[in-house]
């Protein structure tokens, strides 16, 4: 079987926090309303990684690290103008902050994301608003 042709490739981070109850790091994009992973394009001359760590920091405001890369996740969805692209995320797993627990912040100012959570993943895995999120979060 052949593999379909890939119209647009991001990466971004699927951000955990250690202790008792691991969580996971959603952000809310107004623009779609919807839940995600922070995740972007990646600008010309950059490797996956620098992206992935890229769009973390712009859309949270958090240095993380690489942990490990994780399974590609690929979709379909419809451009502005009504076309089906297909697209692939590189996630990287990643942790942040040095305490083991979830950095105490909940919002961030800029454009795309205006606030996130952390969420325990059985939690997260309710509240994301995609399927192919939820496949790189059981991937996990």
């Amino acid at each position: 079987m052949s593999e379909k042709r890939v119209d647009e490739v991001a990466a971004g981070g699927i951000i955990f926090s250690g202790g008792e109850e691991p969580k996971v790091l959603l952000v809310h994009r107004p623009k779609y309303d919807d839940w995600s992973f922070p995740k972007g394009k990646a600008e010309k001359g950059e490797s996956l990684e620098a992206t992935a760590l890229r769009e973390v920091k712009e859309e949270t405001g958090l240095d993380c690290s690489i942990v490990r890369p994780l399974d590609p996740v690929r979709y379909e969805y419809r451009s502005r103008k009504g076309s089906l692209k297909n697209k692939v995320v590189h996630y990287y797993l990643m942790s942040c902050g040095s305490g083991g627990g979830p950095v105490e912040q909940e919002t961030v100012a800029n454009e795309e994301v205006d606030r996130f959570e952390w969420l325990a993943a059985s939690e997260a895995a309710g509240r994301l608003s995609y399927e192919a999120d939820r496949e790189a979060l059981r991937s996990l």
